[in-house]
């Protein structure tokens, strides 16, 4: 290779290193957001345990079938819950953290399947909202790894 070829060389895989790099701030950057807006969105259907627990407790029943659960359930519940969604948005243990999300999410999207049949009726549209949130929390649980902006576990 003469010494004109190598430095052409060179100079296209420094674009090539360059542009990767962009990707690489890019989905960082769009990985975090996903982040914390679904940390968010956890977060404030969490306080409701604590906020109101009896409402917490018919949600419970309704679409979990788990019936009879008082304020003291809700309370230790929203707890634990708390500390998953406290470690999914620091970026702590990444695999767990992100798995118990994407887990506790797919239950609360799938046991409203009855909603999903019914789209027209009262708030039902409402629910398909999941969808593209479950959908987030999947693309943060197959990329943790790449998910490095502002995490613990980088």
């Amino acid at each position: 290779m003469s010494r004109p070829e190598a430095q052409l060389s060179l100079i296209r895989n420094l674009r090539r290193f360059e542009e990767y790099m962009k990707t690489d701030k890019n989905l960082a950057l769009s990985l975090f957001a996903l982040r914390v807006t679904v940390a968010l969105v956890m977060l404030v259907w969490n306080l409701e345990k604590f906020i109101n627990p009896q409402h917490a407790a018919k949600v419970f029943e309704s679409f979990y079938r788990l019936g009879g659960l008082g304020s003291g359930v809700m309370y230790a519940i929203g707890a634990v819950e708390m500390i998953i969604v406290a470690a999914f948005l620091g970026g702590f243990m990444k695999r767990y953290s992100y798995g118990m999300v994407l887990a506790l999410h797919a239950i609360s999207t799938f046991s409203s399947y009855k909603q999903y049949l019914a789209p027209f009726e009262g708030p039902n549209i409402l629910f398909f909202a999941a969808w593209p949130m479950l959908a987030a929390c999947l693309a943060l649980y197959l990329l943790r790894d790449r998910d490095i902006m502002l995490t613990v576990d980088s």
